[in-house]
């Protein structure tokens, strides 16, 4: 998993799927309930950190499912596997944008449904009107206000997968979302820019505080353990400065929360999805 993941970390799945449409990933999923074979859906591997001895079963990849569309006029519909750029670009055309603070979010649209991304106070699923989830089988239509969600968090049945989702948008001037994605560019390329292998923010914001000076505070800027990091230029970035297993990203976590703890009181809550054979 180590080929599909931002980290560059990760043991071997058992098999590893690409389906090329809904109906592909139907069959997929039918065939492996009648093996018994677990499966764990994935984007393009932002904000996921496998486990050293991997994942047994099957890892489904829904990087192919990237169609994304118009709807009566001022709405877009995204599949799960479409870049999180590629959508606001897709929606600057059509004179249409609000959402251009994920432009900066490396990973697709279902990833960021999932984590509820955002920036500047803003999250994904205040803009989107509907969800269109795959559970036991059967495609389900789910409007947000039948769903329960907030910072960071969106409550779903373990097995529920993200087909797609409907975005309400406003009318935009193309410059105008165009200077969204600019600003956006670049504030993550001055305070973003690592230069090695991360999964973005690995710890979730505290009400009311910000992670990364908590993590400053508790003296962990620049701590290493084995070839993960906590980022000289983020200090809420744990990186891979070359060689890093899981475990040293989950020896470093470890050692931040209880440094954290130690010295604000706050304990940290990982944000990044943690996954794979213990």
């Amino acid at each position: 998993m180590s080929l599909h993941t931002s980290l560059k970390v990760g043991g071997p799945a058992d098999l590893f799927a690409i389906p090329e449409d809904v109906e592909d990933l139907k069959v997929l999923l039918s065939w492996l309930g009648e093996q018994n074979i677990p499966c764990l859906t994935i984007g393009r591997g932002y904000n996921l950190l496998v486990r050293d001895k991997g994942i047994r079963g099957a890892v489904i990849s829904l990087e192919r499912l990237n169609r994304i569309s118009s709807v009566n006029g001022s709405r877009v519909k995204a599949e799960a596997g479409a870049e999180n750029l590629a959508v606001v670009r897709f929606a600057q055309q059509l004179g249409l944008g609000g959402i251009g603070f994920i432009s900066g979010i490396p990973g697709s649209i279902g990833g960021a449904i999932k984590m509820n991304a955002g920036a500047y106070g803003e999250g994904i699923l205040e803009r989107t009107e509907r969800l269109t989830l795959l559970r036991e089988g059967n495609i389900y239509d789910f409007r947000m206000e039948e769903l329960e969600y907030g910072y960071r968090h969106l409550k779903l049945q373990a097995d529920d997968i993200i087909l797609s989702a409907l975005f309400k948008l406003e009318e935009r001037e193309a410059h105008q979302t165009e200077e969204e994605i600019r600003k956006d560019s670049d504030l993550r390329r001055s305070k973003h820019n690592v230069g090695y292998p991360s999964a973005g923010s690995f710890f979730k914001n505290p009400h009311g505080q910000a992670a990364w000076r908590l993590i400053d505070a508790a003296g962990m800027r620049g701590e290493c353990v084995g070839g993960a990091q906590a980022s000289e230029v983020h200090s809420n970035f744990l990186v891979n400065t070359g060689g890093a297993s899981t475990q040293d990203f989950l020896l470093l976590a470890e050692r931040i929360i209880n440094t954290v703890y130690a010295t604000s009181g706050v304990t940290l809550e990982e944000e990044v999805r943690i996954v794979g054979e213990i």
